[in-house]
């Protein structure tokens, strides 16, 4: 059967072969999806930009609808959505003005918070156990927010060093 190669824009799969990726590649229908989905993701202002170059689609105008639709050459934008659009990229460009530094929406202090708090997590808790000698020194430290060992069952306890005295002359494997 093959290698199958699957276009995530057009949502379709084919073998794959460099004529093939090709000539999908080079297709109207991948060309198109691929803009629409770039679209997605384009400013408000570039938006409203191209949408009063265009000129308003007389059919989707008079009946609500054009066989165009996406790919119209003319806009099906109403005076309504281009006041929005016009709000939108203002409030963009006002955002963007008040730069980008993280100071002027207070985005530092979060993170100097955040930083504290992981730094407190990550602070080994040590375990509390009745069982072990007091002389043992134990490497193991339980997470936060964990019960202690002595709630545990047994067979979930970390073992102590007590359990892995082997002896110095085996050979592992």
């Amino acid at each position: 059967m093959g290698k199958r190669y699957f276009c995530d824009y057009c949502d379709r799969s084919f073998q794959d072969n460099l004529h093939n990726r090709k000539k999908h590649i080079n297709g109207v229908q991948h060309q198109r999806a691929r803009k629409a989905w770039f679209d997605l993701f384009r400013d408000a202002a570039t938006t409203l930009t191209e949408e009063q170059d265009k000129k308003v689609c007389r059919k989707f105008q008079q009946t609500g609808r054009c066989d165009f639709g996406n790919n119209c050459r003319f806009s099906h934008m109403s005076e309504e959505d281009l006041e929005r659009l016009k709000l939108q990229a203002e409030e963009e460009r006002r955002a963007k003005e008040k730069g980008t530094s993280g100071k002027d929406y207070g985005i530092d202090a979060p993170i100097d918070l955040w930083l504290s708090k992981r730094k407190k997590q990550n602070k080994p808790v040590p375990i509390n156990s009745s069982e072990r000698d007091e002389t043992e020194v134990s490497d193991f430290h339980l997470p936060p927010g964990l019960p202690d060992l002595q709630n545990l069952p047994p067979s979930l306890r970390p073992p102590s060093s007590r359990t892995w005295n082997f002896p110095s002359n085996i050979e592992w494997g």
